[in-house]
C-alpha cells in the first residue's frame, strides 16, 4: 500500500467514506465484507475525527497498515484503531468479521470504567483471539445484531456488549505487558505519569518536574517511557499537545494563535514549528486538509 504525508490523508468520519456520522448512537456497527466488498476489499489510507475503532477479523486474510507499521491477520483476531492515526485495510475476498467505530464520548466514558495502566483505546495493538474465538463471536454478533435491530433499552445492551470487548482488550494488553516485561513499579510510575500529563500538558513542564512530582528521577521516568511506551518521556508529552491541538484545528473555530495560548506556547510561531516538525505540514494546513 502506498505511503502518502500526512497532509494527503482524508479525514474520514465513518469506515472508509466521507459521510457524516449518520446513527444518533454512539458507535456503529457492521460486517467487514459489507463495506470493503464495494471497494474491490481495499480501504486506502484514512484517519477518522475522534473515532477509535475495533476490527475483528474472525475468518480470511487482512492486512493492515497503521501509521506506517504493517500487520498480517491470518487467525482471528482484534486490531485497534486509535483516533486520527493513518491507517488503511486490505482483505481477502474471504474475509469475515466486524468493524466497530467508537465516537469519542463513548471511547472516553469506557477509558474512565476500565481499571487498566494505559487507555488501551489509544495505542494501535494487534490482540489474537485464541481461546477466547467463540466468546468474541457471541459479543459481536450480539452487538451487531442490536445495532441493527433496535429495542428498548438499546444504548444499555450496546454499551455493556462493547465494555465486555474493551475489557476482553484491555486484559489481553496487560497480559502482553506482563508477558513482554518484568513486574516493577515502571507500570505505577507510567500510569502516574499519564494521569499527571492529563491534569498538566499545557503548561508544557519540564520533563524533570514531571519526575520530581513522582518521586523519581527524569533519567528514571525515560527509561520506564521507553521500556513500557516505546517513547520518551518528551515524545509522549508532545504526542499529548499534538493530539489536542488537531482536536482544536478540526472542531473549534479557534485561531492558530488563541490554539497556541491555549497550548502553553510563548508564541504562534513556536506552535507552528512545533505541529509542522511532527506532522509535516502547518496547522493552517492541516485545518484546511492540504
Amino acid at each position: 500500500m502506498k505511503h502518502s504525508t500526512l497532509h494527503d490523508i482524508p479525514i474520514f468520519k465513518l469506515y472508509g467514506e466521507g459521510h457524516d456520522w449518520r446513527t444518533p448512537d454512539l458507535l456503529h456497527c457492521e460486517s467487514i465484507p459489507e463495506r470493503s466488498s464495494l471497494y474491490d476489499w481495499e480501504i486506502r489510507e484514512h484517519r477518522h475525527s475522534d473515532l477509535a475503532q475495533l476490527l475483528y477479523v474472525r475468518r480470511g486474510t487482512a492486512l493492515i497498515d497503521i501509521e506506517g507499521e504493517r500487520t498480517e491477520i491470518k487467525r482471528p483476531a482484534i486490531q485497534i484503531v486509535p483516533p486520527l492515526c493513518v491507517h488503511g485495510f486490505r482483505f481477502s475476498p474471504d474475509v469475515d468479521g466486524f468493524v466497530i467505530t467508537i465516537a469519542a464520548p463513548l471511547v472516553n466514558w469506557l477509558q474512565e470504567q476500565i481499571d487498566a495502566p494505559r487507555p488501551v483505546l489509544q495505542y494501535p495493538a494487534c490482540y489474537p483471539a485464541g481461546a477466547d474465538r467463540k466468546y468474541l463471536d457471541m459479543l459481536c454478533a450480539a452487538l451487531n445484531r442490536e445495532y441493527r435491530n433496535p429495542a428498548p433499552s438499546r444504548d444499555l445492551l450496546l454499551r455493556s456488549l462493547v465494555s465486555a470487548l474493551m475489557v476482553w482488550a484491555s486484559r489481553q494488553d496487560r497480559q502482553r505487558e506482563v508477558a513482554n516485561e518484568r513486574l516493577d513499579r515502571g507500570h505505577t510510575h507510567l500510569k502516574a505519569f499519564s494521569k499527571l500529563l492529563e491534569q498538566c500538558y499545557r503548561e508544557q513542564r519540564p520533563i524533570s518536574e514531571y519526575a520530581s512530582s513522582l518521586g523519581i528521577t527524569a533519567v528514571h521516568l525515560n527509561a520506564v517511557c521507553q521500556r513500557l511506551a516505546g517513547q520518551s518521556a518528551l515524545s509522549i508529552v508532545h504526542q499529548r499537545l499534538l493530539l489536542e491541538a488537531k482536536r482544536n484545528l478540526i472542531y473549534t473555530t479557534l485561531s492558530v494563535s488563541q490554539i497556541a495560548d491555549l497550548l502553553g506556547f510563548s508564541e504562534p510561531a513556536y506552535f507552528t514549528r512545533f505541529f509542522k516538525r511532527l506532522t509535516g505540514t502547518t496547522p493552517s494546513g492541516f485545518r484546511k486538509g492540504d
